[in-house]
């Protein structure tokens, strides 16, 4: 069992004795707190937080992270609160441990939505500082490896949470060496049976290649050693989730995946690292098509490392990373390499995963502020986290790093919110491309913007990264609430008219009466509800019209004037696809409770029997004049005699008249006729009937009904 003196012996290293000094005074502060509890395996819990802290103090953490490591479950399980401990030790320490904390005491449907909520508050606290992620991933390194004194369901739920969430945080934060400890810890409580024999066949593998292995690595050596290079060459040994996870993915046999012998060579410099490049090039064959260089384009995470793939002798493939002694403490520890918070001095490459560590947060915190709730955060989060990256270039050279999968949409959002909200189409290697095109490696991206677009939502169906689907989300919700808002007050003025009163003419007490009883805390609310079908405007006019109209009800048949649409209105305005209306029809509106208003033609049947109902219904007109900026779409029912090339003459026709052709289909044959039903978009009732009229003059068109 670990003790606080076998700790202060090992922080000897790189700690003073008045850091030690506070680290243990944290730890008795935290062995009396928790005195008397006990963990699941029945050791006394203060041994958790010891061993969080021995975890961080591998990294060489700053004393402050080690001591709210010892502290990080005192304000969950026991009475001490923040002001105790930031009293105790400082507002830095408290802060940490605060945003540890797992926040318990709050109530929620789901567990789901718990561990939602958990994680965003996490993020906030990360943003004010970035140990809050240390100390947690510590935390739960230890919690995985006495995890199985748990009950199988919850090791399962807890291993589950850390595939999805706390491994892939760590690899984010170029943490390998935990996020690999962490994935075959709970790929084995999760995955028991896969696990086993996976690690079996590893064995057996492993004494089979042991030869093989150490034949390679001394060929390279030999060759370093005949070039003057210095470097220390060792195997890379897979991990467990890892080959599961390929041959899951990638859908390879066991043997597949371990056919490739994997080396990685531990040189001085940057340049010695390219020169032992050439040399392992000139000992075996390069594999077209598989170099990578990370260290003049480090990954996301700060990773850095030159990756090449040989082919060996006796036909087996051989993967080498290259990279300095600096890069591969980086690549081990990620961020936790960086001494921001330590002794000695910051390396760059320690500098730069800190740097984009930082930027992540910070994209967190955009991502949380713009998402609905945090179930909704947590999933865009998730999506983040992450699959390999493609390196984009800016049409002035800089570089962005996207999930593979990524498309302009993406893009255009990584550069800036702004410039994905007004984006229109893109350029890809300076040609004109589709918005849904996925990117790749080495492109560059040109975004052209116009200041009247507005996101589309279909492009949720094709982002890929967090921050544009947030963004697009939190676009659409605040125009559908605008819409509504403007909606509603058109409505509750129309029917306020009736009794010849205005909105400015509300008695102010009446309406903070109205707002009490429906539970909203402002007008625009209320309009909102209005705009939405949510609620009626005739019963709101009636409950806020003037005290000198009270007698003067024009009754439930009476509908004033007719509300004027322009036909643009967006989101909350839909037109019926039973009887698809176009300007120049007479129309009504339906109010449909969620969906807003939904436009009929006046004569259609599906509208007749709440005609006179004003509760359900509305008059409208088409205010005037129409542009021919806005297309409609429209039904034709047509009989025509059947003749080769008679689809192809009705698209033709169509289009020939400027109406674009949605849809077209041939229906049952009677003798020589058979129907047909096109569907396409005009401009209003004069273009459709120049469109109808050309169709007529076609010889096969026997007869043409508008459905």
């Amino acid at each position: 069992m670990p003790t606080i003196d076998a700790l202060s012996h090992r922080l000897e290293e790189y700690l003073t004795q008045e850091q030690i000094a506070r680290v243990r005074r944290a730890y008795f502060y935290a062995e009396q707190a928790h005195d008397g509890q006990r963990r699941k395996s029945g050791e006394p819990y203060v041994t958790h937080p010891l061993a969080v802290a021995n975890v961080l103090a591998g990294m060489h953490m700053d004393h402050q992270s080690l001591m709210a490591a010892m502290l990080h479950d005192v304000i969950e399980d026991t009475e001490i609160e923040y002001a105790g401990i930031e009293g105790q030790f400082g507002s830095s320490v408290a802060d940490i441990v605060d945003g540890v904390s797992k926040l318990t005491h709050l109530e929620f449907e789901t567990k789901a939505e718990a561990q939602a909520e958990n994680f965003q508050k996490m993020v906030l606290a990360m943003a004010e500082d970035i140990r809050v992620i240390l100390v947690k991933l510590a935390d739960r390194l230890h919690n995985m490896r006495t995890l199985g004194a748990m009950r199988p369901d919850k090791q399962r739920r807890i291993a589950r949470e850390t595939l999805d969430i706390y491994a892939p945080i760590a690899a984010r934060l170029g943490m390998r060496d935990l996020q690999v400890e962490l994935e075959d810890l709970a790929f084995q409580s999760y995955y028991p049976m896969r696990a086993k024999r996976i690690r079996r066949a590893v064995v057996h593998a492993r004494g089979q290649r042991k030869d093989i292995i150490e034949q390679v690595r001394e060929s390279i050596q030999a060759r370093l050693d005949q070039e003057g290079l210095s470097g220390s060459v060792s195997g890379r040994e897979k991990h467990l989730y890892s080959i599961y996870r390929k041959m899951k993915v990638q859908r390879k046999a066991f043997a597949d995946i371990m056919d490739v012998f994997a080396f990685r060579i531990v040189t001085g410099s940057v340049d010695d690292c390219y020169r032992i490049l050439g040399a392992v090039h000139n000992l075996y064959k390069p594999v077209p098509g598989c170099f990578k260089d990370y260290i003049a384009i480090p990954k996301a995470n700060g990773y850095q490392s030159l990756h090449t793939v040989l082919f060996g002798a006796r036909g087996m493939t051989i993967e080498v990373q290259i990279r300095t002694r600096d890069m591969d403490a980086v690549a081990s520890q990620g961020i936790a390499e960086h001494s921001h918070y330590k002794v000695k001095g910051s390396t760059e490459s320690a500098l730069g995963s800190y740097n984009r560590a930082r930027k992540w947060v910070q994209g967190l915190l955009e991502m949380q502020q713009s998402a609905g709730d945090s179930m909704e955060f947590i999933e865009s989060v998730k999506k983040d986290l992450f699959p390999d990256e493609v390196y984009i270039f800016t049409p002035k050279g800089r570089i962005l790093e996207l999930p593979r999968g990524a498309t302009p949409v993406d893009f255009a959002y990584a550069v800036h919110t702004d410039v994905g909200n007004s984006c229109v189409s893109c350029r890809i290697n300076r040609r004109l491309a589709p918005l849904s095109e996925p990117l790749e490696s080495g492109q560059t991206v040109e975004i052209i913007t116009t200041p009247r677009a507005q996101p589309n939502m279909a492009w949720l169906n094709f982002v890929v990264t967090g921050k544009a689907r947030t963004s697009i989300r939190h676009f659409l919700k605040n125009q559908q609430r605008n819409e509504s808002i403007e909606l509603g007050r058109r409505l509750l003025s129309q029917f306020l008219g009736n009794y010849g009163a205005s909105l400015d003419d509300i008695d102010p007490d009446q309406l903070a009466q109205l707002l009490d009883e429906a539970e909203f805390k402002q007008l625009d609310d209320l309009l909102e509800d209005i705009g939405m079908g949510n609620r009626m405007a005739y019963v709101v006019a009636r409950r806020l019209r003037p005290a000198e109209h009270v007698e003067q009800d024009p009754g439930l048949t009476e509908q004033g004037r007719p509300l004027a649409i322009r036909g643009a209105e967006g989101m909350v305005m839909q037109y019926a696809r039973c009887c698809h209306p176009i300007p120049g029809d007479s129309i009504i509106g339906h109010i449909s409770s969620g969906r807003g208003l939904v436009v009929h033609r006046t004569d259609c049947r599906n509208i007749g029997y709440l005609r006179d109902n004003p509760e359900k219904t509305i008059y409208l007109e088409w205010s005037a004049p129409q542009s021919n900026e806005e297309e409609f779409v429209v039904g034709l029912f047509l009989e025509v005699e059947s003749q080769r090339g008679i689809i192809a003459n009705l698209a033709t026709a169509a289009a020939s008249m400027g109406a674009n052709l949605l849809k077209i289909d041939s229906g049952e044959r009677d003798g020589q006729l058979f129907s047909v039903n096109m569907e396409l978009t005009v401009y209003n009732r004069v273009h459709l009937a120049r469109v109808i009229r050309k169709l007529r003059s076609l010889r096969s068109v026997n007869h043409i009904n508008r459905q």
